[in-house]
């Protein structure tokens, strides 16, 4: 049988990456062999582009390209290989991040970012997309307390991050068979408790 793809988005801090990490460990305690995964990145070329995404400054569309191209690699080397083996891809981050930070955050229009989301993927979408929502200041709250430097984006003032926030919510209106909104605010028990029942399902 082929295998799942499932994203997780969010705001910077809305606790992502701790959820990632368990639904993972809940997926191979189901049988299933998982691939776990992230964006910008996934790849050796896509682990360097990742760098310079985070780190250094560049224009808007630049921006946006490398993110698609880092995309195109992560698809063929990794994403669609192991669906077609009939594994699992959890993956950090996919397209609805570009429509967020790049659309949304950035003010790329969203006609651009359709026709590379085309180019560069065709028909080919997540099966379930899980957004981690979080009011935006509860979220600086918690990076606040992050023990490392921040990228540029996590940089990037409460506006911006907002305009992502409202980017993400838009993008689950427009496909909710797809996304699933998470509330950030509830305790981790519960959410995982929530991410069970929404697993169980697909």
């Amino acid at each position: 049988m082929p295998g799942k793809f499932i994203t997780l988005e969010g705001v910077d801090g809305a606790g992502k990456s701790t959820h990632l990490n368990w639904l993972v460990e809940h997926l191979r305690t189901k049988g299933r062999t998982v691939v776990q995964t992230r964006e910008p990145g996934g790849t050796p070329l896509g682990e360097k582009l990742r760098e310079l995404l985070l780190h250094e400054p560049m224009h808007l569309e630049t921006e946006a390209l490398l993110m698609f191209a880092a995309r195109r690699e992560h698809l063929e080397l990794v994403i669609k290989p192991a669906i077609a083996r009939g594994d699992w891809v959890v993956c950090d981050r996919f397209t609805d991040a570009s429509f967020a930070y790049q659309g949304g955050g950035r003010g790329l229009p969203v006609e651009k970012l359709g026709q590379l989301e085309t180019w560069v993927q065709g028909d080919f979408q997540p099966d379930l997309t899980l957004l981690f929502d979080l009011p935006v200041d509860i979220a600086a709250q918690r990076m606040a307390g992050a023990a490392r430097q921040l990228d540029r984006f996590e940089q990037e003032k409460a506006d911006f991050h907002e305009r992502v926030r409202a980017a993400y919510l838009a993008r689950a209106t427009e496909m909710p068979a797809r996304v699933q909104v998470i509330d950030s605010r509830q305790t981790l028990k519960i959410i995982q408790k929530q991410l069970e029942l929404i697993i169980a399902s697909e």
